[in-house]
């Protein structure tokens, strides 16, 4: 079994050879360089104890504005992709009854992350398959003044869609597996 740090560390990888080098979000290169992605590993453990790991880390994000966005993964729980979009539901409701909305928005990555009506081959979905489920809690102010220094971010799904697409399904595995 894997150490905690083993986990973060293929996260880190995850995070700098797919989504950054691959542009999946032209925002992340600032973050890796400023060192401001906090990584926290969830121990075992259901729905209710996975979401207060989420209400945690939303605690965590309060008391570190230094901290740009926090990924919590979850490498125990959640391997069947719909128990994890319920999770994903559960925390988005969760950020409303807490009274984050407007503060924090949730993103999610999955190992086997699939966009409603693609097809589990399509290579789009590695956009978001990530190494472990996991909910990425993000800055709604940041992300807002991110998105009006960047040209056209209506594009960057099209754009992501597209890239992965034309890498194809073998390129796309090759490169999310070489964080493992």
């Amino acid at each position: 079994m894997l150490s905690d740090e083993e986990m973060i560390r293929q996260t880190r990888s995850w995070i700098r050879l797919v989504v950054a080098g691959s542009n999946f979000c032209p925002f992340v290169a600032r973050e890796l360089k400023n060192n401001t992605i906090h990584y926290q590993v969830a121990a075992h453990g259901n729905r209710k104890a996975s979401l207060s790991y989420f209400k945690l880390e939303c605690e965590r994000l309060d008391k570190h504005p230094e901290i740009e966005t926090s990924l919590l993964i979850f490498p125990h729980n959640f391997e069947v992709f719909e128990d994890y979009l319920e999770l994903v539901n559960r925390a988005e409701k969760q950020l409303l009854k807490n009274g984050y909305e407007g503060i924090y928005q949730v993103a999610g990555f999955h190992p086997l992350y699939c966009f409603a009506g693609a097809d589990e081959s399509d290579p789009a979905n590695y956009t978001n398959r990530s190494v472990y489920p996991m909910l990425h809690l993000l800055r709604e102010e940041s992300i807002d003044r991110a998105l009006e220094k960047y040209t056209d971010p209506e594009g960057i799904p099209q754009r992501n869609i597209n890239f992965a697409r034309n890498k194809g399904i073998a390129y796309m595995k090759m490169l999310r597996e070489q964080c493992l």
